[in-house]
């Protein structure tokens, strides 16, 4: 697996991962005239400043309009266009839910709707502007493929993938600078889950993930199954871990509707044990639908990482997540709690 090879140093390269769907829609403006953008009022804010600037013809500023905002793409992509809205994720869709259900869902319209600002690393912003909700409105609504990209990268790759998926997709970008986690040269494909780290075989691309600790071929106990900017999270805690004694596999599940049944099945069964980490509401979220997944296909002992059942406050990024209980520590006691019940 080809990762960023400065991974675990302290100067890891940071970007916020909606830098990622700017540099996406500008490739996409080149190549594809019927790529359209709207935007309510926030067209810094959601990166698409670029694309107004260079394809002015084919941007709309909806102003703060959501519900409208969703029923103009849906105008668009009935006549042949394939718009992209851009808002903050607790307006569009929290504001806008029930276009996105009729106007769009309904009719399997070929619409794009990128939510930025989500969870509570939005920081100082506070509850009102931190979405935990979004995942599980969207899963839910029949025709909708659901993203949540690891970081810039594959947040580019995700919005250029999105074009080329008929129907409505939705994708959730943070607010902060995330580390880069992949490459250019790592593989994504929307539906496709992809193992980062894998105690038992190391097979990764740069010689600093080998020098670890002592343990080498460690039987993985847990497997870690996470999603967006916590997948860093959780790949950190599985080396500290490792150098514990304790093997893990670290799953990049990025596509949540229609997850990768076949893998995240093969994780529990290798590892009997499972722990979904989320910058969203526990209920309802990914952790609830890998449990979807696995009570169908083979049940394991899970514990979810990811938002108590509460909402956020103002504060800073890393401060909110070590007390809402989604740091590395949370994601490593976790892994402890569910050992001792693992299946086999």
């Amino acid at each position: 697996m080809i990762l960023n090879p400065k991974l675990f140093e302290h100067d890891v390269e940071q970007t916020p991962t909606r830098n990622g769907y700017g540099e996406g829609l500008l490739e996409l403006g080149e190549g594809n005239s019927n790529v359209v953008v709207l935007t309510g009022d926030l067209k810094e804010s959601t990166r698409v400043e670029a694309f107004a600037k260079k394809y002015p013809e084919r941007f709309i500023e909806c102003g703060v309009a959501e519900q409208n905002m969703v029923g103009i793409a849906a105008g668009l992509a009935a006549a042949g266009k394939i718009p992209f809205i851009s808002s903050y994720a607790v307006f569009s869709p929290g504001r806008s839910w029930d276009q996105c259900r009729v106007s769009v869902c309904y009719s399997n319209l070929n619409v794009k709707i990128a939510g930025a600002h989500t969870g509570v690393s939005v920081g100082p912003d506070g509850a009102t502007h931190q979405a935990l909700e979004d995942i599980a409105i969207m899963r839910v609504l029949p025709n909708m493929t659901v993203v949540v990209p690891c970081d810039a990268i594959e947040t580019k790759k995700m919005t250029l993938a999105s074009v080329a998926r008929p129907g409505p997709v939705y994708f959730r970008f943070a607010r902060e600078k995330t580390p880069v986690i992949t490459t250019a040269e790592t593989p994504f494909e929307i539906g496709k889950a992809e193992v980062l780290w894998d105690s038992q075989n190391f097979q990764f691309s740069n010689s600093n993930f080998q020098i670890i600790s002592e343990f080498s071929n460690l039987q993985n106990q847990v497997a870690i199954v996470a999603c967006g900017p916590l997948v860093y999270q959780s790949l950190v805690a599985a080396k500290e871990l490792h150098g514990e004694g304790i093997g893990t596999t670290v799953v990049n599940n990025h596509t949540v509707k229609p997850m990768d049944a076949a893998t995240i099945t093969k994780v529990a069964r290798d590892c009997g044990a499972v722990v979904t980490v989320e910058e969203h509401q526990i209920m309802g979220g990914m952790g609830s639908a890998v449990a979807e997944v696995l009570a169908a296909n083979y049940p394991v002992p899970m514990e979810y990482v990811g938002m108590p059942n509460k909402f956020g406050e103002s504060g800073q990024p890393e401060e909110l997540l070590e007390k809402y209980g989604m740091s590395v520590a949370a994601i490593k006691e976790a892994v402890k709690r569910v050992m001792p019940r693992k299946k086999g």
